[in-house]
């Protein structure tokens, strides 16, 4: 037996009662958060909207029973709930502030894509409404900034014009002699939403009964995904925490910045600028800083009994940086080995002179089997990272003994 969809004649109509005609156990949960034990609820007439053409389900109660999701099986809606439901008679009752969201997300998407399409040729080919975004994909030529505000601007116009949203219902054919937005070939009646002079468009979801209950409507971006561009948007509730949190992240990002918000850009170039010039300038001093430290360790290191100097240092507050600015100056003295470690993140640098002989590349892996860590390198430098920092000691004392 088909359930009555309530929804498709009042997106509005928050509570209704309708008969149980089967409640069975569910075999497959739809997500893995989803809590078992599960029933799936079949009902002669339902408000509730299942998950359908990029809108979510919604959610809320069949009299005791909490209702989880919601889906198409056919000509059937399918509720599933928390706890079994007797045959016969219920309450049901939808959450109405996802509910609201989803009409304002939806209602507002058809007004963006009507706004796309008639200004700048761009149809959409696919529509999201997300737990936190909303997206649709256009298809056609990149959209520019101008055409993207464009777009929002005709959107809001009519939002702010407050026209009616009504449901009309037709035949294919009868549709596309209204000026349909997007043909389909199905048979049979069909329903769609008409925005008053804006928008027709067959949908089966819920909206809203008027454009300025969507609120006000706000792109964010727009992106490339395979052969269409992305645009993503708020409307409603989610368009006004948007610029809220929009205008937080800008007004202390100013006072990061000692600058008033409309110079935040310029502040935040300046500030990129110093800190690439100062980031120049640390660099050039760390590499006169190790060859002079190079040079002094080299001055009071003496060879070993096989010939070869072996430099072992464990250096703290330095960045890894300097540990390859040492190693390279060391390893210019001929068999002249260095292992170098790093307390503060674990990193280990061994190098050598090739008259040394010996292969760091198998020097590190050996270490690292011992103590654990990642690394690599060639057969003159190899450098890893210690699963444990407070090891880099322990790490050169055994690379110098296998040395």
């Amino acid at each position: 037996m088909a359930t009555h969809r309530l929804y498709y004649d009042d997106s509005f109509e928050k509570e209704f009662t309708a008969k149980v005609l089967a409640c069975d156990p569910a075999l497959i949960l739809p997500s893995p958060e989803a809590k078992a034990p599960a029933w799936e609820v079949v009902l002669d007439r339902t408000a509730f909207y299942p998950t359908s053409g990029g809108q979510p389900h919604d959610i809320g109660k069949l009299g005791d029973a909490n209702v989880f999701d919601v889906r198409d099986d056919g000509d059937e809606v399918v509720h599933l709930v928390d706890q079994p439901l007797e045959p016969g008679g219920v309450q049901g009752c939808i959450h109405w502030p996802r509910r609201f969201d989803h009409m304002q997300q939806h209602t507002g998407q058809h007004l963006l894509s009507a706004m796309f399409l008639e200004r700048f040729g761009l149809p959409t080919v696919s529509f999201h409404l997300g737990n936190e975004i909303c997206t649709i994909d256009l298809r056609g030529p990149e959209p520019t900034e101008l055409m993207l505000e464009g777009a929002e601007r005709a959107a809001n116009q009519v939002i702010f014009e407050d026209r009616p949203v009504a449901v009309r219902y037709g035949t294919a054919d009868q549709l596309s002699q209204l000026g349909v937005r997007k043909e389909v070939e199905r048979e049979g009646i069909l329903r769609a939403i008409e925005i008053e002079a804006a928008d027709l468009q067959p949908c089966g979801g819920t909206h809203v009964k008027r454009t300025g209950q969507i609120g006000t409507l706000l792109v964010r971006r727009c992106a490339k995904v395979r052969q269409d561009w992305r645009v993503e948007f708020f409307c409603g509730g989610r368009a006004e925490r948007s610029a809220r949190h929009d205008f937080l992240q800008l007004r202390q990002a100013a006072e990061k910045l000692s600058c008033a918000p409309d110079e935040v850009l310029s502040a935040a170039a300046r500030a990129l600028s110093e800190r690439d010039a100062n980031f120049k300038s640390l660099r050039a001093m760390l590499e006169r800083l190790a060859k002079v430290e190079a040079t002094l360790t080299l001055q009071a290191t003496s060879f070993g009994p096989q010939g070869i100097r072996i430099i072992a240092r464990v250096f703290e507050g330095v960045p890894a940086e300097y540990l390859t600015f040492f190693a390279a100056e060391i390893t210019k003295s001929e068999k002249t080995v260095a292992v170098l470690a790093g307390t503060d993140e674990g990193n280990l640098h061994f190098a050598q002179h090739p008259s040394a002989g010996k292969d760091m590349s198998a020097l590190l892996k050996q270490v690292l089997e011992k103590l654990g860590g990642k690394g690599g390198g060639t057969r003159d430098f190899a450098r890893g990272k210690l699963a444990n920092p407070t090891s880099a000691q322990q790490a050169l004392d055994a690379a110098k003994s296998l040395v």
